[in-house]
């Protein structure tokens, strides 16, 4: 009978929707003006300092910022309005380090109907985008399902929506253009803006760069004619996404709060009936889609989010958002070529056919085990093959160090996608471990970093972080204990999981090479 109420609550935390809500915080926090600053990403996740921050407006400031740091030869990096990147992107490296924000470069610079053009700076949120070119009769052909991203951002992380259709889901593909700012000699002036064409052989660099290579001012897509349904049609659809709705925030305190109830205390009978009971919920309310704003009946719908709403005292708030005890999760995404795509699916669902059970506590079940379809690129951080993309969303918890149940359902998904099948993980996702190595896949690595050292010589726009992750220096793993709990390794001994909790270092069960913390007994 205990169990019926962590069920009933998560469920609450579901049905309980506002049309107001409070924004999420700005992820630069200072505290003398715009000097003594750290940065976190919307979830979170870290706290890293920084010396100062800037809010250039227009490009000519954001030469200026860029020439500041460069004569100073002093550390920086680029920070989006609410900074979605899981990994450390934004993180300076020592408290030494500069912030540019491009949270005020948000306009739309031009537009070209009949080319079907549009031109915007990296600020600008992709809702805001969408908006600006549905004005004008253009739709962007595919973009990803959360709309508070940035045009900069999605850019530098490879951010996609799902389809294998013309240029397939991934925004870079339409981009025809961009200005970027790099550090230059002092006899340039420290910084220099460099325009790249449709066809200048740096622009395959530039598409998708995790943010090493300067600050991307503006740039330039090209949209489509949208026909699928007359612009003239009446109507008022709208994809409220429910789990990027506002949320009253005692609903999802207390929605959390039974999860954690769950995670220690629970069975599997228990969670799975909450993860059904979510699942179902959200496919009766069709997963947010609505056309008058209650119900769905059909297409068309745009894109609403809980980003939009003006402040309402945190009385409700993005599931996620940092300032209240809510919704805490990690997020594993990574792409297999569609090659290999049905023998992973297969060895998955062998994986889940030794214990169904397993996967109501290991996998979210608002979004289970996501699919996306995702084309090859000619970015050199792009996807050499065509792909299916996999995300998964699970419990983390807030203490360090803590592990999670069934973790080792992840885990060996996670590893047999990355060291099996070859896959390439989410630039703007993932823990460390996934990667590892990851650079040595990427068919045109050595292009890009050439690219890299001609833009920025001094490493500038680069971090420890990133150095690991481009394979510059040594690996991002972090082996110490309880570093496979956190995704900071793979496990080769007991140590890094949790052994006083229960947890030890085993081979999974379906990839045996793969190494994940299990609970059970010592061997």
């Amino acid at each position: 009978m205990g169990s019926l109420l962590p069920v009933a609550l998560l469920g609450l935390g579901i049905l309980l929707q506002l049309a107001g809500c409070s924004p999420p915080p700005d992820p630069v926090v200072c505290t003398h003006g715009t000097s003594n600053c750290t940065i976190t990403n919307t979830y979170g996740f870290f706290l890293c300092p920084a010396a100062n921050v800037t809010y250039p407006r227009t490009e000519q400031e954001l030469v200026a910022a860029v020439a500041a740091v460069a004569s100073a030869k002093r550390k920086v990096k680029v920070a989006t309005k609410h900074s979605h990147s899981i990994p450390k992107l934004a993180c300076p490296g020592g408290r030494d380090g500069t912030i540019i924000s491009t949270a005020r470069l948000n306009r739309t610079v031009r537009v070209d109907a009949e080319k079907r053009l549009m031109t915007v700076e990296s600020g600008m949120l992709l809702r805001d985008l969408i908006e600006a070119a549905a004005a004008e009769g253009l739709s962007l052909p595919h973009s990803p399902y959360w709309s508070g991203l940035t045009i900069g951002g999605l850019l530098a992380t490879g951010a996609h929506g799902s389809s294998l259709w013309g240029k397939g889901g991934a925004v870079h593909e339409y981009v025809v253009g961009l200005r970027i700012v790099t550090p230059a000699p002092a006899g340039r002036g420290f910084a220099v803006v460099r325009e790249l064409g449709a066809h200048h052989p740096d622009l395959d660099a530039t598409k998708v760069s995790i943010g090493v290579l300067g600050v991307i001012s503006q740039g330039k897509v090209v949209y489509r004619q949208d026909d699928r349904v007359d612009v003239s049609t009446p109507g008022d659809g709208l994809n409220d996404m429910l789990l990027f709705r506002a949320n009253p925030t005692r609903a999802t305190i207390a929605a959390r709060a039974a999860e954690e109830l769950l995670q220690e205390n629970g069975t599997d009978t228990a969670r799975c009936a909450a993860a059904r009971l979510q699942a179902d919920t959200l496919e009766r309310l069709a997963y947010g889609f609505t056309n008058d704003g209650v119900s769905f009946t059909g297409y068309p719908v745009a894109s609403g989010t809980c980003a939009d709403s003006p402040e309402d005292g945190l009385r409700s708030a993005c599931g996620w958002d940092p300032r209240i005890p809510g919704s805490f999760n990690d997020n594993s995404g990574f792409s297999v070529a569609l090659s290999k795509a049905p023998a992973f699916i297969v060895d998955m669902q062998r994986l889940r056919d030794l214990n169904p059970a397993v996967f109501c506590a290991g996998v979210d079940p608002r979004i289970g085990v996501a699919f996306r379809y995702i084309k090859a690129s000619s970015a050199y951080l792009g996807k050499a093959e065509d792909s299916i993309a996999i995300d998964i969303i699970y419990y983390r918890s807030h203490a360090d160090g803590m592990p999670r149940v069934h973790a080792d359902v992840v885990d060996e998904i996670e590893q047999m996608a990355l060291h099996k099948y070859g896959a390439l993980p989410h630039w703007g996702k993932n823990r460390n471990i996934a990667f590892d190595g990851a650079i040595s896949k990427y068919p045109k690595a050595h292009e890009f970093l050439m690219v890299k050292d001609r833009y920025d010589p001094d490493g500038l726009f680069s971090s420890e972080w990133s150095d690991q992750v481009l394979g510059v220096n040594e690996s991002p793993n972090i082996m110490k204990e309880h570093c496979a709990i956190e995704g900071n390794c793979v496990c080769s001994e007991d140590s890094h999981c949790a052994p006083e909790q229960g947890y030890f270092c085993r081979p999974g069960k379906v990839y045996a090479k793969a190494r994940v913390c299990s609970f059970g007994k010592d061997d």
